[in-house]
């Protein structure tokens, strides 16, 4: 399943490349899912938060780690034995004492190693910081679930266009056949003119419908094209058509099993889990702050008052830090945290339970349309049939075309009721995906 999405990303990534001279690609729904959630500017943009989460666990780890620093001196100075408390008692008869000292040079180089022993503060605060990072990653995947589903979504309006557009020409078509006809019976006298101006009126009105239907179609085209992230000017051709199995995905088509994988697979849910998860270990981090610090440094170097011969000099020593009171910003923050605590909570529960208001509403509206998808097939035949037998009473001179016309449209309603109730059961497989974690596997 990835390489196939990695190679249909690579594929319409070419084609974006390509501009708009590249007009006639087809895509499947399955290729702009796989791009929407690869490759769409907001996917991008998670990615790289998923980047700064991680370089925020990097920086988090930094006072784990040893620390290593260099430093070299050279200093010529005096000063005051007075300023430092200095005093010589004047010996009667002998020179007084002199209260400066100097010039004299200080040279120094040595290299600094510190190392932290125990700071369990600092440790909570980096599994913290691991935790942000998973609740980027979840946050990155409900990016992409959301891609997926509005570039899915997109795809099914431009299919939903493209079969209106299909249905307009077939409609166009049948109302020049009965222009037609109604030309022959006039002329064999049978027929009244009002009935050829009632079938030119028909040819009028299917040739305006069919310009709407092709614009709907282009503008359907430009959105899915915005979806994806692309040139709108590249006009995608699409290889799926509203068939009965478009749509489909891993998604299951029972509310228990649909609730079951969406507690498992949802992005939104596993994200609220990790923020949970994040500020109790960063108030445990918090209240470890009270506990002892424990570091270890080091310094070896040269020390002398000339490069030359300056002998090896080092330090080596232990300290222990213990925290007494800070003015009570640690309790403020200790407050702040558990407030915060409580709110991913609630947050949590109403998610579970949108979750499933989002399963539950997916499969009522695939159980509606599959209905409507029923009836829609007996509206559609029993139209055509409708239409056959008018127009054979028209062809037979015992009916004027008026028949025709209302047969005709109600073709015409039993056609869009066809097309309309395809895409809702479509729309509902892309939301039930969607309600479920899914939505990258539709197809």
């Amino acid at each position: 399943m990835r390489s196939a999405a990695r190679a249909a990303i690579a594929a319409l990534a070419l084609i974006a490349a390509a501009g708009p001279a590249a007009a006639a690609a087809p895509v499947t729904l399955a290729d702009v899912v796989a791009m929407a959630g690869g490759k769409s500017p907001a996917v991008q943009v998670a990615d790289l938060k998923t980047d700064e989460a991680h370089s925020r666990w990097v920086q988090a780890r930094g006072p784990l780690l040893p620390g290593l620093t260099g430093s070299a001196s050279m200093i010529n100075h005096n000063f005051s034995l007075k300023a430092l408390g200095i005093t010589f008692a004047n010996v009667p008869g002998a020179p007084s004492q002199p209260n400066l000292v100097g010039p004299f040079d200080v040279v120094d180089a040595r290299l600094r190693a510190t190392q932290t022993l125990l700071d369990l503060s600092s440790l909570k605060h980096l599994h913290a910081a691991g935790d942000g990072e998973k609740v980027a990653d979840a946050e990155r995947d409900q990016t992409a679930e959301g891609a997926a589903q509005t570039a899915a979504l997109a795809y099914l309006r431009a299919a939903r266009a493209h079969a209106a557009a299909d249905a307009r020409r077939a409609d166009l078509g049948i109302a020049s056949e009965l222009l037609t006809l109604a030309q022959d019976q006039r002329r064999a006298g049978v027929s009244p003119g009002i009935d050829v101006t009632r079938a030119e009126t028909q040819v009028v009105s299917a040739r305006s419908q069919l310009v709407v239907a092709e614009n709907l179609l282009e503008r359907a085209r430009i959105d899915l094209a915005r979806a994806l992230g692309i040139d709108p000017a590249l006009r995608l051709e699409l290889a799926d058509t509203l068939g009965a199995g478009l749509g489909a995905s891993q998604a299951p088509e029972d509310s228990g099993a649909a609730l079951a994988l969406a507690h498992q697979r949802r992005p939104e849910l596993i994200a609220e889990r990790m923020r949970l998860q994040r500020a109790r270990t960063e108030r445990s981090a918090i209240a470890a702050e009270r506990l002892p610090r424990l570091d270890a440094a080091a310094d070896v170097g040269l020390s002398n008052d000339t490069w030359d011969g300056a002998p090896t000099t080092r330090s080596v020593g232990l300290a222990l830090t213990l925290p007494i009171l800070d003015g009570l910003r640690r309790e403020g923050r200790l407050d702040e945290q558990r407030a915060a605590i409580d709110e991913a909570e609630v947050r949590g529960r109403d998610l579970e339970h949108q979750v499933a208001a989002d399963v539950r509403g997916a499969l009522l509206d695939l159980g509606s349309g599959l209905e409507l998808r029923q009836e829609a097939v007996d509206r559609l035949r029993l139209a055509e049939e409708e239409l056959a037998q008018a127009r054979e009473r028209f062809s037979s001179g015992v009916a004027n075309n008026i028949e025709v016309i209302n047969a005709q449209s109600s073709l015409v309603r039993a056609r869009d009721a066809d097309i309309e109730a395809r895409y809702v059961i479509a729309a509902a497989r892309v939301n039930l995906a969607h309600a479920a974690g899914v939505c990258q596997t539709v197809h």
